[in-house]
C-alpha cells in the first residue's frame, strides 16, 4: 500500500480526565493510519474517552468503536457514532433547558456529595436535577449521548481528584467550588467515508463481530480496572442508583465485573486469542513498558500472526506518568503512604500486518 498523507492532526477533543488517555499518541496513531491509503473503516475495540476515535473521525475514516464500559460506549455514541447534523441543533436546545434547572438533592448528592466528598453538594443537586430529567425525555439514544457527555464532562470540570475515582482529595481541589455548567460536546459532522458505530460488547465479542480495514488496539496494562477508577461516570451514565462500598462509594458490581486483560496470569492467552480474532488485516497496538507483557514478548506474540507470515514495526515514544504516579499514594485520611518509584514510562505503538508494510513505516519516520 502506498504512502499518502491521509491524516492530518484535526483541532482536540475536550473529554474527561482519564488515565488512558492517548492525547499525546495521537499524532503518531494518525500518522500511521495515514500510511495506508486504501484504509476507510478503523475499529476502536477498547475505545475509553474516544479521543482517538473522534481523531479519526475527524480525519474521515469511518469509525467502529467498542467498549465494555456504559459510559465509554456513550462517549463513542457521541463522538464516534452522532453527527453533527443529525443532534446539533437539538441538543443546543436540551442543554439550554438544562442549564436553567435548580439543583434538587438524589441519589447522586448523597452518595458522591455526603457519604463520599467528590462534589460540592451544590453541584452534587444540579447533577441529580439534570439526570433525572434526562430520564424522562425519551430521547433518540444518539442524541441522549450527546447531553449526557456534556453532563459527565461538565461534572469532570467541578471534581475534587487528581483524576481517578479511587478516592477524593483531602481537601477540596480548587474547581470543586466553581458552578456545574453544560457546554456542547465536540461531535463531528459525519466523516467522509461513512456514519460510525458504537458497541458495548466485551472485547473478543467485539474482535469476531466488527470488520475494518485497520484496529486499533489499546487493552488494558494493568491489574487496575477503569470500572474501577471511573465508577461515578458509570452510575451517571446507567443512572441505576446502585448499592456502594468503601470510602470511595464504588458500585458493588465493580467487585465482579472484571477484565481478563485486568489480570496477569490471564493477559496472555487472552490477548493472543483476540489478535487472532480480529477482523482487520492491519493492527495498530498502543501498548508500554509498565503492562503486563514485555516488548518482546508483544514482538513474538504479532510475529506470530498470519501463521507467521505477518510483518511489523514498533515506534517508541517516552512520556511523563499520569499526574497519581507523580505525587504517590495517599490513603483516605491524606497520610502518604507511596512513594514515587518512577516518572516516566515508554508507550509502544505497534503496527502489524498480513501484507508487506509500506515502505515509510518499514524504514521507520
Amino acid at each position: 500500500m502506498a504512502f499518502h498523507g491521509h491524516a492530518a492532526v484535526g483541532g482536540r477533543i475536550t473529554v474527561i480526565k482519564y488515565i488512558g488517555s492517548k492525547r499525546a499518541l495521537i499524532p503518531g496513531i494518525l500518522e500511521i493510519v495515514g500510511r495506508f491509503d486504501d484504509a476507510e473503516t478503523v475499529i476502536d475495540l477498547f475505545s475509553g474517552t474516544s479521543r482517538v476515535g473522534h481523531a479519526l473521525k475527524r480525519s474521515g475514516y469511518r469509525v467502529l468503536s467498542n467498549d465494555h464500559n456504559a459510559y465509554a460506549s456513550t462517549l463513542a455514541r457521541c463522538y464516534v457514532q452522532a453527527n453533527r447534523e443529525e443532534v446539533f441543533a437539538d441538543a443546543e436546545r436540551i442543554l439550554r433547558e438544562l442549564n436553567r434547572l435548580p439543583g434538587k438533592a438524589g441519589y447522586f448528592t448523597e452518595t458522591f456529595c455526603v457519604r463520599s466528598r467528590f462534589f460540592q453538594p451544590k453541584n452534587g443537586k444540579r447533577v441529580d436535577a439534570i439526570r433525572d430529567r434526562i430520564a424522562v425525555l425519551s430521547l433518540s439514544p444518539e442524541l441522549e449521548a450527546v447531553v449526557l457527555v456534556s453532563l459527565m464532562e461538565a461534572a469532570d470540570r467541578v471534581d475534587s481528584t487528581t483524576g481517578l475515582q479511587m478516592a477524593y482529595l483531602k481537601e477540596w481541589a480548587p474547581r470543586a467550588f466553581n458552578d456545574l455548567n453544560l457546554r456542547m460536546p465536540d461531535v463531528l459532522p459525519q466523516s467522509r467515508y461513512g456514519k460510525g458505530e458504537a458497541h458495548t460488547l466485551e472485547a473478543l465479542d467485539a474482535a469476531r463481530l466488527l470488520r475494518g480495514d485497520i484496529a486499533y488496539i489499546d487493552p488494558p496494562y494493568n491489574q487496575h480496572s477503569y470500572l474501577g477508577n471511573y465508577h461515578i461516570w458509570e452510575s451517571l451514565v446507567r443512572w441505576d442508583k446502585p448499592e456502594v462500598y468503601g470510602v470511595a462509594c464504588k458500585r458493588l458490581d465493580c467487585r465482579e465485573r472484571r477484565s481478563v486483560f485486568n489480570s496477569r496470569p490471564q493477559f496472555l492467552d487472552a490477548f493472543r486469542t483476540l489478535l487472532n480474532a480480529v477482523q482487520a488485516p492491519i493492527l495498530v497496538v498502543s501498548f508500554n513498558n509498565e503492562g503486563y507483557i514485555s516488548r518482546i514478548d508483544m514482538e513474538s506474540l504479532l510475529r506470530s500472526l498470519w501463521g507467521g507470515l505477518g510483518h511489523f514495526v514498533v515506534v517508541e515514544n517516552d512520556y511523563k506518568r499520569y499526574v497519581g504516579a507523580q505525587i504517590g499514594i495517599y490513603n483516605p485520611d491524606g497520610k502518604k503512604v507511596g512513594k514515587v518509584s518512577h516518572l516516566r514510562n515508554r508507550e509502544y505503538l505497534y503496527v502489524a500486518s498480513s501484507e508487506p508494510l509500506p515502505e515509510a513505516l518499514e524504514s521507520g519516520f
